[in-house]
């Protein structure tokens, strides 16, 4: 009986152990939490199909990268590389966040709406 008593209480607690770590891990896609990099990026500056900056930098962790679309047009921001594929809501007008967790090393984003990455909406985001 104390043996299985044993086994119940090690099992119970391994399941909460695991359960609290898995609160701890920040999750992509999601709202920032405070913590980590802010970046932000605008679509169609000046009425271009283009991203301005073209290029982005950050700090490994956890990433939001604010989209402001300046225009009509229909925008998102995807986040490729290294084992991740994050996409925002696509928008007409108006502001968006994405928040992903980065290790170091290149991804791209682009535009994943019709033909706009092939249009010039992809750029580089280097992750130190």
């Amino acid at each position: 009986m104390r043996r299985i008593t044993w086994i119940l209480l090690i099992s119970v607690a391994l399941l909460a152990a695991g359960c609290g770590d898995d609160e701890d891990e920040g999750g992509g896609g999601g709202g920032g939490d405070g913590g980590g990099e802010a970046l932000t990026l605008t679509a169609d500056p000046g009425g271009e199909v283009s991203w301005e900056p073209a290029d982005l930098s950050a700090s490994a962790g956890s990433v939001t990268i604010k989209l402001v679309n300046e225009s009509d047009n229909p925008h998102a921001v995807e986040v490729e590389g290294n084992g991740v594929e994050e996409e925002s809501e696509t928008i007409t007008g108006g502001e968006t966040e994405l928040t992903v967790d980065l290790e170091p090393g290149e991804y791209t984003f682009y535009c994943p709406v019709g033909q706009h990455r092939q249009n010039g909406m992809e750029g580089t985001l280097t992750v130190e």
